[in-house]
């Protein structure tokens, strides 16, 4: 099989690995194919692709959309490795406040699979990152929420000291003051 999907310690975040294809020519692999994904719990429609360009130190988010235009994120980093969170954010989950985290980069080749109810954000490990994600709603800013990436009732622990971080990002409120929309349902 071409991918392996592993639950981590928040189950519904979800490590997914790809298979490579290597010879002298380089490599050939799948990141995605519809019917596999959607026997492993992964069947939402991925709708619109991003790409992000960051230095080392940087870190994006924490972000998602409320409902009715949540996303779900599948990230993958194309060139060098970044520190991937995803925060739960669902009222009455047992994991609400509990963040997990994965190492991406482009020589493991793995991607984090961040549904709805979570916020998604990540950190530049190496000299530079190339970061692109499908999510399955478009972007809508009117939908669009945040939380501060340093909130102490979080208590992330970021591996580069020094961070930098947008004046939007740095700006966004602690978890305790954000209405995510999203309540836990089993």
């Amino acid at each position: 099989m071409p991918f392996e999907f592993q639950p981590l310690n928040i189950p519904e975040i979800i490590l997914v690995s790809a298979q490579s294809f290597t010879d002298e020519r380089g490599y050939f692999m799948e990141t995605f194919k519809r019917s596999v994904f959607a026997e492993h719990g992964i069947s939402a429609p991925l709708v619109q692709d991003n790409l992000s360009s960051s230095h080392q130190g940087v870190i994006r988010g924490l972000h998602f959309q409320k409902p009715p235009r949540a996303q779900g994120k599948l990230v993958m980093c194309l060139r060098g490795e970044i520190f991937d969170v995803a925060l739960d954010i669902r009222k009455g989950s047992p994991h609400y406040g509990k963040w997990v985290s994965a190492r991406l980069s482009e020589e493991n080749k793995n991607m984090l699979w961040v549904p709805e109810g979570f916020a998604h954000g990540f950190q530049v490990l190496s000299k530079s990152a190339l970061v692109f994600y499908k999510v399955t709603d478009e972007f809508s800013p009117a939908h669009e929420l945040g939380i501060r990436w340093n909130d102490p009732e979080i208590g992330i622990e970021w591996p580069v000291a020094n961070p930098t971080v947008s004046a939007r990002d740095a700006a966004l409120g602690p978890l305790a003051q954000v209405d995510s929309g999203f309540i836990y349902s089993p």
